[in-house]
């Protein structure tokens, strides 16, 4: 076939959008704590009406539960609908293993320009500005004592645990009844609620409130910390003798634990972290 017909079959294609869309890329969830994602696409949807949207699941489990796409699959479909940018922004809290396989994911994407957003707790001051928003959760620190439930990591050597680690020094300076605790990893729950029993912490704070720094206060919400197995957080904590709570949330009449999704400034902070680095998507 003659060159010039191939060019000219090349030119009648249609032409490559310039607009990144956006891609919200989420751990998921499968149990009520999804929820956690309606409230967050309203945001998003009101906020930016006119803007193509897609989603994307780091959770592998979760994909295969319900058939959800992976970052690689739905890039693959941003560049299948004609874009050579993407504007990916997690919805992770920490900046740990599922936000580096989502860097990588993204700097190494072929064909396409793709710009990652920062996690929730990117930046210390992002941290200081999250703390400013569940605190008015916090019991005062003549009604009890009030424990931050993080995720954590198994990994030792994965440098999110410096993040993790400064999250706990940082609470424990900033208030007189506050403290962190992971599910897994550090700062170990075992090993504070441990010291707690040394200490006697229940014997001068009789209440304690267990506040998930969790986007979804889902399964480990309803097992980890408050479940009725006698390995929960819960079970552990009324052993000692502290009366244990939890803050809740009603939506559409039902009510679920409270996640950083059901505080609007957590989602304000996400929006913030998706405008950023759409404007940067426009410089480069």
């Amino acid at each position: 076939m003659h060159q010039n017909g191939y060019i000219a079959r090349k030119m009648r294609q249609p032409r490559l959008k310039s607009r990144p869309p956006i891609v919200i890329a989420a751990f998921g969830s499968t149990t009520r704590a999804k929820v956690a994602l309606d409230l967050f696409s309203r945001k998003l949807e009101t906020q930016y009406p006119d803007e193509k949207i897609y989603w994307a699941y780091t959770s592998e489990i979760i994909r295969k539960k319900l058939g959800l796409p992976s970052l690689q699959e739905t890039l693959a479909k941003v560049e299948a609908d004609g874009y050579r940018k993407a504007v990916v922004q997690p919805i992770h809290v920490f900046p740990g293993t599922e936000y580096t396989q989502l860097a990588e994911t993204c700097n190494y994407f072929p064909g396409m320009r793709v710009f990652l957003g920062e996690s929730l707790l990117h930046r210390w001051d992002f941290v200081k500005d999250i703390l400013a928003v569940i605190e008015p959760e916090f019991l005062p620190p003549e009604a009890g004592y009030n424990l931050l439930a993080v995720h954590g990591t198994p990994l030792a050597s994965d440098p999110v645990n410096v993040v993790y680690m400064g999250v706990e020094r940082l609470v424990a300076d900033m208030y007189p009844n506050v403290g962190t605790a992971s599910v897994e990893g550090i700062p170990d729950h075992e090993a504070i609620f441990a010291k707690m029993a040394r200490e006697g912490l229940a014997n001068t704070h009789k209440r304690i409130k267990i506040i998930p720094m969790m986007y979804f206060a889902g399964i480990h919400a309803e097992d980890d910390l408050m479940g009725d197995e006698e390995e929960s957080w819960r079970s552990i904590l009324e052993a000692q003798g502290f009366e244990v709570e939890c803050p809740m949330v009603e939506v559409d009449g039902k009510t679920y634990f409270k996640g950083l999704a059901h505080y609007p400034g957590v989602n304000d902070s996400f929006m913030d972290r998706l405008e950023r680095i759409r404007k940067l998507a426009e410089y480069y």
